[in-house]
């Protein structure tokens, strides 16, 4: 932990009409004008003092609270976010993140907490989150990883969050986003890489990771990482990445790492990109390259077989499409993106081919409520001698087409059903 504290000098310099300031030794650390300097940067001035990197314990003590689980709240992006939220202009935001630095400027402790999203790696990004209060703090550091405050300062590409707890509710209507409820918001600006949470939005985890992942993709991707709306299965020796519905994922989530959407896959490995649990392990937090992907789709017309073995070329066109049962979800992911589904489809293809990893479509309609029996699919068709996939009929195969050639133009031609 580091708290800074600028202390008002009775002297001042000899040639100077301005105040002398100098620093105090507070808890155990001496500390600097790094922080102070930092943050005004971010257009925070510290009034009195400056917390970084407290822990749970000692939040407490500054009087954080567990808040209640909020879901829900309104999520306003500038970028090129498509799915998941509404739009906000770059007037907007920036009238938006004078009033945030000013109201939390205005505070005399201001609490700081530097993670990342995925753990150690070079395809992690690293976050900081500033705020008026150490209940948001609290929130944050339980689903960041952890990071050093050298990894902030050193990192090309750091987002930042501002956090205003005490922040008035009306902030939102005043900037023309219209009334959001007593509760807060959240927005965040992809150019920027700034994310903004007002009231309680802290309390919105879904919300606020959703938001994050859609402000890292880009710099993940740059990086050589894969940001995919995967989840972990780990199966023995065999690491499975696991693309399904929603509902399917929430009935197997005892089985899963993690429930939370999300992995990173580089040459490294692959990474969660949030904390799993309550657990923050001191090394890196990395998984083997997968043993192979799975597809689960829900589909009743009896054309796709329980189980089968796709090509590199079919799981990038499957992964596209993500049909379930009749309906169809780009890249198996319905929050806010800032990575064209199509791109991340080509670069997984590559992934693929270059790691040899294999690739399965499992149709779970029947046993969606039964995560155990979905586990079960999953792991023979790893074990056993799954054929190639075919299916009976043209409908669905027509079907996909129609979905596909609307939503991307020009696929390339490895791509195929």
């Amino acid at each position: 932990m580091i708290a800074i504290s600028l202390a008002r000098s009775a002297f001042s310099g000899p040639n100077s009409s301005q105040p002398f300031f100098r620093l105090s030794r507070h808890s155990r650390s001496w500390s600097s004008y790094g922080l102070n300097s930092a943050l005004a940067g971010k257009g925070i001035l510290v009034q009195d003092q400056a917390f970084l990197n407290l822990k749970s314990t000692e939040l407490f003590q500054k009087g954080a609270t567990l808040a209640e689980p909020l879901s829900g709240l309104p999520i306003h992006v500038r970028g090129h976010a498509l799915r998941g939220s509404s739009e906000i202009s770059k007037p907007q935001f920036t009238k938006l993140l004078k009033q945030v630095t000013s109201h939390i400027s205005s505070i005399s402790n201001i609490y700081v907490h530097d993670g990342a999203i995925g753990s150690r790696s070079k395809c992690n990004v690293k976050i900081r989150m500033i705020s008026d209060g150490p209940s948001s703090i609290l929130a944050f550091s339980n689903i960041v990883w952890e990071t050093t405050t050298r990894a902030i300062s050193h990192d090309s590409c750091p987002l930042t969050v501002y956090a205003a707890e005490s922040i008035s509710p009306g902030v939102g209507n005043t900037i023309g986003l219209g009334a959001g409820g007593d509760n807060g918001f959240i927005a965040a600006d992809i150019e920027r890489s700034m994310l903004i949470l007002c009231g309680k939005a802290f309390s919105d985890t879904n919300g606020t990771k959703e938001t994050l992942v859609a402000l890292s993709e880009p710099v993940i991707f740059a990086r050589g990482g894969l940001p995919l709306p995967a989840r972990l299965l780990v199966s023995g020796d065999s690491v499975v990445l696991l693309f399904a519905p929603e509902d399917v994922i929430q009935n197997c989530a005892a089985f899963l790492v993690s429930k939370d959407a999300g992995v990173v896959l580089s040459s490294e490995g692959v990474m969660p990109f949030f904390r799993i649990g309550n657990t923050n392990t001191n090394g890196p937090h990395i998984f083997k390259s997968p043993s192979a992907i799975v597809l689960v789709t829900s589909d009743d017309s009896r054309t796709i077989p329980s189980a089968s073995k796709l090509s590199p070329g079919q799981a990038a066109y499957h992964f596209l499409a993500g049909h379930q049962n009749g309906k169809f979800v780009a890249a198996f992911h319905k929050g806010p993106s800032s990575i064209d589904p199509l791109e991340l489809g080509k670069a997984l293809l590559c992934m693929l081919k270059e790691q040899q990893i294999p690739s399965f479509l499992v149709n779970a309609k029947g046993i969606e409520s039964a995560g155990k029996d979905i586990v079960t699919l999953v792991e023979s068709a790893l074990s056993m001698n799954i054929p190639p996939f075919q299916t009976e009929g043209g409908e669905l195969k027509r079907r996909y087409k129609s979905f596909v050639s609307e939503k991307y133009q020009q696929l390339p031609e490895d791509f195929s059903f």
